[in-house]
């Protein structure tokens, strides 16, 4: 088969998956950058493992990046830090605090690393499963960032639901009662 051909079967073969592939190697920064400009409330960020799975739904992008997860965590956060339209809720896999050192060799290590890039945000643990759910739901109609890194120590993707940058939900609280309240003034009023 000629390379021209391997190529179109190839590029065919990504595209009728659905997933993008950005193939970005060392300007892996330059391409989630402009990814994260584009996205919004509901969006999800995965900065995952080496084997998280490639998905094949529509509406999910994946870049590689050729470094490892704390490194990556550290730049989108400071790109969605940069944004003001949006901000993340961060997720974490509640097995990797149970994975042992003995049997993921540096994992110890890579808790505190990611620790320290999530620049003081706070995370949620959930199960591993859990999160596919969470994300996978998402994507039926908003779009997946998944940024493959290099590590290779298992539960270790770190995922992120973006929120609005402008609008919290003690704002939106307050928004509904006051509607409510709103509400029910104009069925008590008396009717002339």
């Amino acid at each position: 088969m000629s390379l021209t051909r391997w190529m179109l079967t190839a590029g065919f073969a990504v595209a009728a998956s659905g997933c993008t592939f950005v193939q970005s190697g060392s300007d892996w920064k330059g391409a989630v950058a402009t990814q994260v400009n584009q996205l919004g409330y509901r969006n999800w960020i995965v900065i995952s493992e080496a084997s998280f799975p490639a998905h094949s739904r529509s509406g999910v992008r994946q870049v590689l990046a050729p470094v490892e997860i704390p490194e990556a965590v550290d730049f989108v956060l400071q790109a969605i830090e940069q944004t003001e339209h949006v901000r993340p809720r961060v997720y974490l896999a509640r097995e990797m605090r149970s994975v042992e050192n003995d049997y993921a060799p540096g994992v110890e290590e890579l808790r505190k690393q990611i620790s320290t890039s999530l620049h003081s945000h706070e995370t949620t643990e959930l199960d591993h499963q859990g999160l596919l759910t969470l994300m996978e739901d998402a994507n039926r109609s908003f779009d997946v960032l998944v940024i493959r890194t290099n590590t290779a120590l298992p539960y270790s993707s770190v995922f992120m639901e973006l929120q609005p940058g402008y609008w919290d939900s003690d704002s939106e609280q307050h928004l509904r009662e006051k509607m409510q309240r709103d509400r029910m003034n104009r069925l008590a009023r008396p009717i002339p």
